[in-house]
């Protein structure tokens, strides 16, 4: 059987798994931006707060894939919560560090601009300083996305759900009947889906940052 002939007599089940990779990894991600952004507004005005913040964030990104859900494992159980956890945390550094870069950014005369107009300190962030940054953390979102994409492969180990289980059960059936159908379906599956978010991050940057800005 060729990989065609595989992937449309396995369809169902595969379109339901590419399915649940798709929501653990773009749940994963706003999770991790609400954080990011929050600890971005937190402490993008104090050089010692970010780079603090970055630093942890980053010290994260250094923990291999497998001990960190092996960590998390023993507290919460196999499936989605170790996953998400795990997911989370590994998107945190692009968002957050971008958050801050963007905010930290904003020209001071158009902060000063918008408090002369009788702004509020909270209105110039919300409807002037993280409008300027919104391209730099969509940016940093779109690097957490394809970056979690290939992790949330790594978290069938904690039985996650998404095409991680159909590459990990091809590969601990290696020379077996459709073993390699099975890795490669998983894997492209994959690459496709990242593609096809990577399109959407596009979309979203044409209707939501002015054209303007991306000038």
């Amino acid at each position: 059987m060729n990989l065609l002939d595989y992937v449309a007599d396995r369809w169902d089940r595969l379109s339901l798994q590419a399915w649940l990779h798709v929501s653990e990894v773009v749940q994963s991600t706003l999770i991790a931006a609400v954080i990011g952004v929050l600890i971005g507004v937190a402490v993008y005005r104090s050089p010692i707060g970010s780079a603090v913040a970055t630093a942890l964030a980053s010290t994260i990104l250094t923990i291999p894939s497998f001990a960190l859900l092996g960590l998390l494992i023993p507290v919460f159980g196999l499936g989605a919560l170790p996953t998400v956890i795990a997911l989370v945390l590994y998107a945190l550094l692009p968002i957050t560090r971008n958050t801050i870069v963007g905010l930290a950014g904003v020209d001071p005369a158009v902060t000063d601009a918008a408090k002369g107009i009788g702004m509020s300190r909270t209105a110039v962030l919300t409807r002037v300083e993280l409008r300027l940054a919104w391209p730099a953390i969509l940016a940093g979102m779109r690097v957490s996305t394809q970056m979690l994409m290939g992790i949330a492969v790594i978290a069938a180990y904690a039985k996650g759900p998404g095409l991680g289980s159909e590459v990990f059960s091809g590969l601990t059936r290696a020379g077996s009947a459709n073993a390699t159908n099975q890795a490669l379906a998983g894997t492209l599956g994959v690459v496709i889906l990242a593609l096809l978010l990577e399109g959407v991050y596009f979309l979203i940057a044409r209707f939501t940052i002015s054209r303007g800005i991306r000038g």
